[in-house]
């Protein structure tokens, strides 16, 4: 039976995957995320995406990657906003930046995925519009205290704390939280692999 080596730290990754049938064995990167950014240039959103995940992908595989039949999937996300990528703000001043730039208004999130295994690799990026509340100062402020959007891409989750202030997405729901299942089915098939072969739970 194949397995997913999954080169991310996101719990919700990992639970998407779970609730599918997948149990992956989680192998975190050691990419500089920010440095990988720098250089990226004038790259825009959807090809940054691609970038983090293909780096961490690679920097896992390199370690761990013992077997035809062992997959490394890396992740990442990017929110764009006005043509510019937004990731972990890692900070209160640059979270709260953000919230003043995106409330009341439409991003795209951005989720590159990284697949090596088998005969090769594969990588192929979603894209979800998400509308964001026009939220007060006060709901930034009570947010942000909380750390949660501090270490997740755009400042944003819509599975946690930060639900509440998103009024819709356009796209694959799954993409909003990471990872977009009907996107990795395809980069497997890509690579040779059916779906419910992975399937490694009861």
């Amino acid at each position: 039976m194949p397995t997913i080596v999954l080169a991310s730290q996101s719990p919700s990754r990992r639970a998407i995957l779970e609730r599918a049938g997948i149990t992956p064995e989680v192998v975190v990167s050691n990419v500089d995320e920010p440095a990988v950014t720098a250089t990226a240039g004038a790259l825009g959103s959807r090809a940054v995406a691609e970038l983090l995940a293909r780096t961490k992908a690679e920097e896992v595989g390199a370690r761990c990657r013992t077997a035809s039949d062992r997959f490394v999937l890396g992740c990442d996300s990017v929110l764009d906003i006005d043509g510019v990528p937004y990731g972990k703000p890692h900070t209160p001043e640059a979270a709260r930046r953000q919230w003043d730039l995106m409330r009341g208004r439409e991003a795209v999130l951005y989720s590159g995925h990284w697949l090596i295994g088998g005969s090769g690799a594969v990588g192929a990026v979603s894209a979800t519009t998400v509308r964001i509340a026009d939220v007060s100062d006060d709901e930034i402020d009570a947010y942000i205290a909380t750390g949660e959007p501090l270490e997740v891409a755009g400042a944003l989750t819509i599975d946690g704390l930060g639900g509440p202030y998103v009024t819709g997405i356009d796209g694959d729901h799954h993409g909003v939280l990471g990872l977009s299942l009907p996107l990795l089915r395809q980069l497997f098939l890509d690579l040779g692999v059916t779906w419910h072969t992975l399937w490694n739970r009861g």
